[in-house]
């Protein structure tokens, strides 16, 4: 097992992982920009090094700086956590280069399912559906034939996207040119890489992903599945484990596909396949995430078991001590993203100073965050800051549960989104589990309780 792992991250999710080390009697190595020094991560670490002033380029961003602090101070591993260098192959590399383990999927993995289209290909060879589309294309004209004959609504797609840039929603063939030459611009820009393919825009479906745990062993096993439908621009708000709308029988085959996709690539570490489901319960692959997901809490509340910790274990070479017929999904669980963000103003980021911060508690009741009393949040990074996650015997009284914690969350100084979270739990087709991908846009334009 590993003496000292660096973190190669920030906010809650540093914090998570430097708690995860700490029960397993691991050292930890926090980095941090100027603007994070009075961070909860780099005081709860057993070391920490700064690695370079706010924008994220020139720290959480800066792969050199990040190594020459793992190897001095002697750290073993590097934990990515998610975002930022979590799916970056070249780093990966690097890690292995500079006798560092990477806690994470073999590099060359990571780069073949980081390219959305070689991830297609490869997933519908290992007999996975994938939703109908095309190979990457750069010539608009040959684009322009290859959209019309998929037919219209379509998306055009960034190979190297993420986080919901580089796509274009296309609805009719004379917008088509257009569309597509500004996502290859915004690909270009966001990700240095303008290629992009074509993919049927699949409308009033859902958003389910499979958790998986892989070995070194050809050991893999599926965790259930999360709901992510609850979105807004392409970021995920809410999710729930298990679906409301999954039977027994397709969560088996879901799992079943998911698993021997895995196998079928040598998949080490955690991982999610994420798929598409029709109202037919048609499920298509949409992209796999070769890291730790946001919403992992769920998937542990309910199975009981601790991912960043089989993460580390994977990472140092140990087998996974349980199979697929020892994983059994237990009561319900429900996670909420609270963003510093206003809704009533279309969801405008903002920042300052905690004045006063009540966090609710109870039985079964969680809330990961980077949020301390007095603590100021900066304003250069993502606007997530915390997530409220909670476990009940049934959804119903999980919905129940989430509500009276959101009540009683209290975060002084800054605007945020528990409002509009409780909104949603508030919604009839919410509670009946009636929803889709479309839900904000065509239900909550404007939040219940304006």
């Amino acid at each position: 097992m590993f003496a000292k792992i660096l973190i190669a991250n920030r906010g809650e999710i540093a914090l998570r992982i430097i708690r995860a080390c700490k029960e397993m009697g691991i050292a930890t190595v926090a980095v941090f920009s100027k603007a994070d020094e009075d961070s909860l991560h780099v005081s709860l670490a057993d070391e920490s090094i700064c690695i370079g002033p706010a924008p994220v380029t020139d720290s959480y961003l800066n792969i050199s700086a990040i190594l020459s602090a793992a190897v001095l101070t002697g750290a073993e591993a590097i934990h990515p956590g998610y975002g930022l260098l979590s799916e970056n192959p070249k780093f990966a590399r690097l890690c292995v280069q500079c006798g560092l383990t990477f806690i994470g999927p073999n590099w060359e993995i990571i780069k073949k399912m980081g390219d959305k289209d070689q991830a297609r290909s490869t997933m519908a060879a290992a007999g996975v559906p994938i939703v109908p589309g095309s190979d990457i294309i750069d010539d608009p004209e040959e684009a322009q034939k290859k959209a019309d004959e998929i037919g219209y609504p379509l998306l055009v797609k960034a190979r190297s996207g993420g986080g919901g840039k580089g796509i274009r929603l296309v609805e009719k063939s004379e917008d088509f040119i257009n569309e597509f030459q500004l996502a290859r611009q915004e690909a270009q820009n966001a990700f240095n890489d303008d290629g992009v393919y074509l993919e049927k825009f699949l409308t009033h479906v859902k958003h389910i992903e499979i958790q998986l745990l892989c070995d070194h062993f050809n050991h893999v096993v599926a965790l259930g599945e999360r709901e992510c439908s609850i979105q807004r621009k392409n970021q995920k708000l809410l999710e729930e484990s298990p679906s409301p709308s999954l039977t027994p029988e397709l969560r088996e085959s879901m799992m079943a596909v998911s698993r021997k996709a895995a196998l079928s690539i040598g998949y080490e570490n955690a991982g999610t396949i994420e798929f598409l489901m029709d109202a037919q319960s048609h499920y298509y692959f949409m992209e796999m995430n070769t890291r730790l997901q946001v919403e992992h809490p769920i998937t542990e509340m309910v199975t009981g078991v601790d991912i960043v910790k089989w993460q580390i274990r994977i990472a140092a070479g140990l087998p996974l001590t349980f199979g697929q017929e020892d994983v059994h999904i237990q009561g319900h669980a429900i996670e909420c993203r609270i963003n510093a963000e206003n809704p009533l103003l279309d969801f405008r980021p903002n920042c300052g100073t905690i004045n006063f911060l009540h966090v609710p508690g109870g039985p079964w009741v969680r809330f990961d965050t980077l949020l301390y009393q007095g603590y100021t949040i900066p304003p250069y990074y993502d606007s997530m800051v915390g997530k409220l996650i909670v476990h009940s015997k049934t959804r119903e009284l999980t919905i129940r549960k989430m509500k009276a914690a959101l009540c009683e969350l209290v975060i002084e100084g800054i605007d945020h989104t528990s409002q509009i979270q409780l909104d949603i739990l508030s919604h009839p087709l919410f509670v009946k589990g009636d929803y889709y991908t479309d839900f904000m846009e065509k239900e909550l334009d404007k939040p219940l309780s304006e």
